[in-house]
Parts: C-alpha cells; structure tokens; sequence
C-alpha cells in the first residue's frame, strides 16, 4: 500500500502542507501515525479526496476533464496570434490563441484564467522510473 507524508501529499494536491494538516484534523482527510508518529496519507484514499475536490471545482459543465485554474504571467501578442502562459500551480501551460480571443477576454499578467484542456493523446510517465527503449 503506497502512503504519503504530509508534504508529499499537499505538493500532489497542490495546497499548503499546513492544508492538509487542517484537513486531517477537521476529519476531511483520512491519515494513520507511522512507527515514528509522523501522519502518513493512504494513497487510495488521497485518490479519492482529490478526485471529490475535481468533481467539486468541475462541476460537469463542460466535456473536457482537464481544468487549471491559475495565474496569466505572460502574453505575447503578434498582429494575428497571442501566446499565453498560465502558472497553475508549479504547472507552466502555455496556449496559442487568436489575438482577438486574448484581447476580448482581457488576458494581461495577473488575470486570474483557467486552461481548460481536452486531449486526445496524454502520455503518463511515473517519476523516477526510465522508459524501456523500444515501448512507449
């Protein structure tokens, strides 16, 4: 059974670890003292949380799943296109747009925006682990 520290699980949910504490403390997130007394986080049941978080933010107004809520730092406009680069979190998401579209919805550093990303392809990679030459 994989389990978390504190920290590990608030880097994953993307929150303080002073967060998590609250969270464990106020009933919402379920953790187990190890040998040495420090709060460990079920893996299974942080999948859980965090995907009740999801549906709660979500809210299934939309057909596309991958939802970023974060800070415009950049934008890059030319005659035609707008490049713009959201911090969600430590994630950086950049998208092309029309200058059009980044000039009617106001995108300047500092705008609060969501990236809303549907994909056809994704690739999962776990951390620390080499790719097989030969598989994908």
């Amino acid at each position: 059974m994989t389990t978390f520290r504190i920290s590990e699980a608030a880097a994953l949910l993307g929150v303080s670890s002073d967060t998590v504490r609250r969270w464990v403390d106020a009933g919402r997130l379920t953790a187990e003292r190890d040998e040495h007394g420090h709060r460990r986080v079920n893996g299974g049941d942080l999948a859980a949380f965090a995907r009740a978080q999801v549906e709660q933010v979500d809210g299934g107004r939309s057909s596309a799943r991958n939802r970023f809520r974060g800070i415009v730092t950049e934008v890059i406009r030319d005659a035609v296109m707008a490049q713009v680069e959201i911090a969600a979190g430590p994630f950086r998401v950049v998208s092309l747009m029309s200058r059009q579209a980044a000039d009617e919805l106001g995108l300047e550093p500092g705008v609060v925006a969501d990236a809303v990303i549907k994909s056809t392809n994704v690739v999962v990679e776990i951390p620390g682990h080499e790719r097989v030459a030969g598989h994908v």
